[in-house]
């Protein structure tokens, strides 16, 4: 991997390989997406075999998601300095880590128990994370470069891998599934699936020469850079970090609110304190909702569909679906963006994604699931890879900078607030319709500690505990004999061996009144997760008509560009698809 220190305008980024730098980022966008759908695929078995509670899963789930927005904002910052090819190693690297340190996690739960499994998987997933923000933080800009004329439309182009991979990894968790008398495929074997693109995407790239980013070539000073993203759009990201400091690595409030205050005026001592484009800030906050609604929604969707049709594998189908709507829909976002305006793609988008997350929450049988899940699917299909082409196309002169900032804002919002926000919502409601229902049932299968997000608490119900219903304490027997088998540590055993005598002793004389309400429970859980979710998309929505209103007031929307030059002749050349 080489960097090319030509423009792209004329040449494409080195014309003969436009397309083929295209596919090699469209894959490396694909790796993503087949981990993230083997991912939710696997969360029951992460539950059953490890005890997660719904929350815990999506704090690890969410680990992922804030990994990738962290790398991203950091690769974008050096993306201009490094060069494009350099990081897509690094990319490489970090995938067959992330890959080693994941499949780990029995050998951890068998010498650690719960405690170290869940680390195990959660800086897994952050490595996997990590991997794949560097390799978004650089095709991004790359695919922007590459292609100046149109960059909506190839930036939607490049992103229908990320539905791609949720096709491709949906499949497989359907097939590996199991169900009836079969067992499922073990995880393991399952997630070691993204793999195949990644190695893919390393071959496309070896050997090739790398363009720099427009505002790189075009000779816009690095402090100028970093002065379009400005004070308030440094703010938007800080807030969150505060979140991560927080959350993630249990820093005290205040103290992760200092940490982040200071970086925001490191920030505004590198850059002479500019205060940066209120729009460009408006735009991160509206994009912080887009991660929160679709990757967030994306991390659950599966999971709660496949309850209210009363079938896990066909959530999994389900899934699968509106993945094939988007990877379709997305290679026609250009012909759509020159009759309405990409925020106008944005406005209707944000409409449908609430409609049909409504519908999703009240869908009752298959078709009212297939139809709700139909319009969503349409709706979140144009919003992630538009808002990045939209701040591409007003604020060029940020090159990786802003463009990443975008990538990185979504991502961390979907990872701090999307995923454990929306399983919190599960707990709470699932846990407050139990306790409704029968507080004694309820009292039998609650988690042993709280679980909070921003600032609220609720205890929700303890995974392995309703795993344990669902099959009937088969799973945990099995466990309890493999541990003993593999000279665990005793803590390790006795901790399983008090799931199955709670089972025994507790559980199975009352399972049979027990299991319709604690299933029910949890598709109440889900549903009312659903509901709430859709203000999201509706709130999007007015944000976009106010833009859309602000640009008719003046003229109209409209892309903006560097140096003439880099949009005149042979721009999209061979890398015309």
């Amino acid at each position: 991997m080489s960097h090319d220190t030509t423009a792209s305008g004329s040449a494409g980024g080195s014309p003969a390989n436009a397309q083929r730098l295209l596919w090699a980022g469209f894959m490396a966008i694909l790796a993503a997406g087949v981990g993230f759908s083997i991912r939710a695929g696997i969360l029951g078995q992460w539950a059953e075999q490890y005890g997660f509670t719904q929350t815990e899963l999506g704090a690890i789930t969410g680990g992922g998601l804030t990994g990738f927005g962290i790398i991203i904002l950091l690769s974008s910052l050096i993306a201009d300095r490094i060069g494009f090819g350099p990081l897509m190693f690094i990319a490489f690297g970090m995938h067959l880590v992330s890959a080693a340190l994941t499949l780990a996690t029995g050998a951890a739960f068998a010498a650690g128990g719960k405690d170290l499994a869940f680390q195990c998987l959660f800086w897994g997933m952050f490595l996997f994370a990590i991997g794949n923000g560097i390799a978004e933080a650089v095709v991004n800009p790359l695919v922007a470069t590459l292609f100046p004329q149109r960059k909506t439309h190839y930036l939607n182009i490049l992103h229908a891998g990320w539905p791609g991979g949720l096709i491709a990894g949906g499949l497989a968790s359907f097939f590996m599934a199991g169900g009836g008398e079969t067992k499922p495929v073990a995880w393991q074997i399952q997630i070691s699936l993204f793999l195949v693109p990644v190695v893919l995407y390393g071959l496309m790239m070896i050997g090739q020469r790398f363009p720099r980013s427009e505002a790189s070539v075009s000779g816009v000073k690095y402090r100028d850079m970093l002065g379009e993203l400005g004070l308030l759009g440094a703010a938007v990201i800080c807030g969150l970090l505060a979140l991560f400091f927080k959350n993630d690595l249990g820093l005290q409030p205040i103290v992760a609110g200092g940490i982040s205050a200071g970086l925001l005026i490191a920030f505004g001592a590198v850059t002479g304190f500019r205060f940066g484009h209120l729009l460009l800030a408006f735009l991160l906050l509206v994009h912080a909702m887009v991660g929160y609604v679709e990757l967030g929604t994306d991390s659950w969707i599966a999971k709660i569909t496949g309850t209210i049709m009363a079938s896990e594998a066909n959530g999994l189908l389900l899934f699968v679906y509106t993945s094939g709507l988007m990877f379709i829909l997305r290679f026609f976002a250009g012909p759509i963006v020159e009759r309405i305006s990409p925020l106008g793609l944005l406005a209707v988008s944000a409409i449908f994604g609430a409609i049909g997350l409504t519908l999703l929450g009240n869908a009752e049988g298959i078709v009212m699931c297939v139809v709700a899940a139909t319009i969503y699917g349409i709706g979140k299909t144009f919003l992630w890879p538009t808002m990045l082409g939209v701040v591409s196309e007003q604020f060029p002169k940020g090159g990786a900078i802003t463009i990443g900032a975008v990538g990185g804002v979504g991502m961390l919002s979907a990872g701090l607030l999307g995923g454990p926000g929306i399983g919190f919502l599960q707990d709470e409601n699932a846990s407050a319709a139990l306790q409704q229902a029968d507080a004694d049932v309820y009292e039998r299968y609650k988690a042993s500690s709280a679980n909070s997000f921003l600032w609220k608490e609720t205890v929700g119900l303890d995974g392995a505990k309703v795993g344990v219903l669902e099959d009937g304490g088969q799973e945990a027997q099995r466990a309890l004999e493999l541990l003993v088998e593999q000279k665990a540590q005793q803590e390790t055993i006795d901790n399983q061996k008090a799931l199955v005598d709670w089972w025994i002793d507790t559980a199975a004389p009352n399972a049979e009144a027990d299991k319709p309400l604690v299933v029910d429970a949890g598709l109440q859980g889900g549903r009312q997760a659903l509901k709430l979710t859709a203000y999201v998309p509706g709130t999007m929505a007015i944000c976009y008509l106010l833009l859309i209103g602000v640009f008719a007031a003046s003229g109209g929307y409209k892309q903006k560009g560097l140096d003439p030059e880099l949009f005149t002749g042979g721009a999209e050349g061979p890398g015309e698809a």
